[in-house]
């Protein structure tokens, strides 16, 4: 999609806006038909643990002198909302994460995420679909400000579950769950992908040396999901137990987590958990995610303690999504960049 396609001088802008909005509009109204409470956490609070992800710093400390950041993620404000029983809440705004600057990637970016307390990681998956579904609906209303048909994707999508270990099988020819250390870097080098480019801190000459699941992110972004989605609405299932981030392990395969991602056209758009709960389990992958920060020669966080606090008093059994409302809004139209559907 190109802006120029759309209409001509100083309605450009407008047109975007107007997608944008209805867009918002849509996800407001769904959400609203539902009792799901729109909140709006802090903006500041702690940087994030997770090794994959750089929090920007603010010019301010909180009122212990500690370092503020801006969030990567509403997650840990809203849990502790919801351990206050807050109930079904929903955020809609923007976050920030450093260093991702791209196609499809910005430093900021608006984010959608959303809590359903009660709700398995497979019942927040049929509503995420039916989230989708409404938002194609709202912005078919306007064709005249969508583009052409052609290449756009507002057409009505079927939905598919997909394990992660299956997709690896189709597409990589490799069993993410027992495959060894050398079967995963054979599976990479099989693709031809260049460790050289993707691996941090690394120097022309010098030996690259990935972990596990270093190798699996290479074979998933490079191999697997640009294969997901087409034509459909692809949900990843069943990830790693290793990569299981904030999600609780599936008691029927402990190999695996509840945990989820959403592909559309190649291209992820949610990331979503059955929440963990246990306050004990969740220290414990902090302190993992320290190592291994400390391990690339990152910079090494202080525990999130405010959402410790917010497990141990007590959180709901929930399951949790954050989505890409400019990736959703790209795909949506048919555009070719995260550029296309921002007013920049």
């Amino acid at each position: 999609m190109n802006r120029a396609n759309r209409s001509t001088g100083g309605s450009v802008i407008r047109d975007l806006l107007r997608l944008r909005a209805d867009l918002a509009a849509a996800i407001r109204e769904f959400f609203a038909q539902r009792g799901v409470l729109e909140v709006h956490p802090p903006c500041l609070g702690p940087a994030a643990m997770d090794p994959a992800l750089a929090s920007v710093a603010a010019d301010a400390t909180d009122g212990d002198g500690n370092q503020l950041y801006l969030q990567t993620s509403p997650e840990s404000a809203m849990k502790r909302l919801l351990s206050a029983g807050s109930g079904d809440i929903y955020y809609l705004g923007p976050v920030w994460r450093g260093g991702e600057q791209g196609r499809w990637h910005s430093v900021e970016f608006t984010l959608l995420e959303w809590y359903r307390v009660g709700y398995s990681h497979y019942d927040l998956m049929a509503e995420l679909a039916e989230l989708i579904e409404h938002c194609r609906i709202s912005l078919s209303k306007h064709k005249a400000t969508v583009p052409a048909a052609e290449g756009c994707g507002l057409a009505k999508r079927s939905v598919e579950y997909l394990s992660y270990r299956q997709a690896c099988l189709d597409q990589a020819w490799v069993d993410p769950l027992t495959a060894s250390q050398e079967q995963l870097q054979e599976a990479v080098t099989r693709a031809g992908i260049e460790l050289h480019s993707c691996a941090a801190n690394s120097s022309a000459g010098s030996e690259v040396n990935l972990d596990r699941d270093e190798l699996l992110d290479l074979l998933l972004s490079h191999v697997v999901a640009m294969q997901l989605g087409h034509s459909r609405i692809t949900f990843l299932t069943a990830f790693p137990a290793s990569q299981a981030a904030l999600a609780r392990l599936d008691e029927a395969d402990p190999r695996t987590a509840r945990r989820f991602e959403l592909f559309m056209d190649g291209l992820e758009i949610a990331n979503g958990y059955h929440e963990l709960t246990d306050p004990g389990a969740q220290r414990q992958r902090f302190k993992q995610e320290q190592q291994q920060r400390r391990a690339v020669g990152l910079p090494v966080h202080e525990l999130d303690h405010s959402l410790l606090a917010a497990l141990e008093r007590g959180l709901p059994d929930c399951a949790g999504v954050a989505v890409g409302f400019d990736r959703l809004l790209a795909v949506l139209l048919g555009a070719d960049s995260l550029a296309e559907v921002r007013s920049e």
